[in-house]
């Protein structure tokens, strides 16, 4: 089971999907929050931030880290929590901890043993997904994160079922992408306060960086379809 995180000066956000994250931890205790994110996250999160620190029982000047979820993930949100972070850390003089957005995931299902699937849906018929395993401390990705097809990721489930998946894909796609048995975490326990396990998992690695470093994951390089894309998207989908 997952460890209380340890007593630190820590902000943690993500801003990935249409649910926004934030969580700290002071000497007030840990506080996490999870609510709308999508469109209106870059005008709340801020805001949002510094209601979470303050119910922590600090001050921006107390942080001693700022972790975010890096991607993959939606464009604009992954803009949004990088750059909130960057400017953050950057004037407070500290360094930031940028996650793996799927890892939140895989951390919120609860599951230590075996390997853990993590699949949400990218829209225009792709999905993000990668393959994490508990490693005693953290979690490491078996399989890196990527942008599959929707194709492509129900062959390479055909040829190796996943004995366990999290995240949204098997419920946006369906019968069309077909779990083969596996066990799915299909409701999200509490994102925030896996995101702030994994950000403080992240800190005893070692693993935190110079704001200036900091980057999105970006796995998409198109991040819309053109009319007769998504018609044919409809079309495809209705398709028994």
């Amino acid at each position: 089971m997952p460890r209380d995180p340890c007593p630190l000066g820590l902000l943690a956000f993500d801003t990935s999907t249409e649910r926004m994250a934030v969580a700290a931890v002071g000497p007030a205790g840990t506080v996490c929050w999870n609510g709308a994110g999508g469109a209106a996250a870059s005008a709340d999160l801020l805001p949002r931030a510094r209601r979470v620190v303050a119910e922590a029982g600090l001050a921006w000047q107390d942080l001693q880290a700022v972790a975010f979820g890096a991607g993959p993930g939606a464009f604009t949100g992954l803009r949004t929590a990088c750059a909130a972070a960057q400017g953050l850390a950057l004037g407070l003089g500290v360094p930031v901890l940028p996650l793996d957005s799927l890892s939140l995931l895989a951390e919120d299902s609860l599951w230590r043993d075996g390997l853990v699937w993590v699949a949400m849906d990218a829209r225009m018929d792709e999905v993000y997904a990668g393959a994490y395993r508990w490693g005693g401390a953290r979690w490491h990705a078996d399989a890196a994160p990527a942008l599959y097809t929707l194709p492509a990721l129900v062959a390479r489930w055909a040829a190796a079922p996943p004995a366990r998946v999290a995240g949204n894909a098997p419920a946006a796609f369906g019968t069309r992408l077909p779990l083969h048995g596996g066990a799915h975490h299909d409701r999200e326990t509490d994102r925030a306060a896996a995101l702030l396990r994994c950000a403080v998992q992240a800190w005893d690695a070692g693993l935190a960086v110079d704001a200036a470093l900091a980057l999105p994951v970006y796995l998409r390089d198109k991040v819309a379809q053109t009319t007769a894309e998504r018609t044919a998207a409809k079309v495809a989908a209705a398709t028994p």
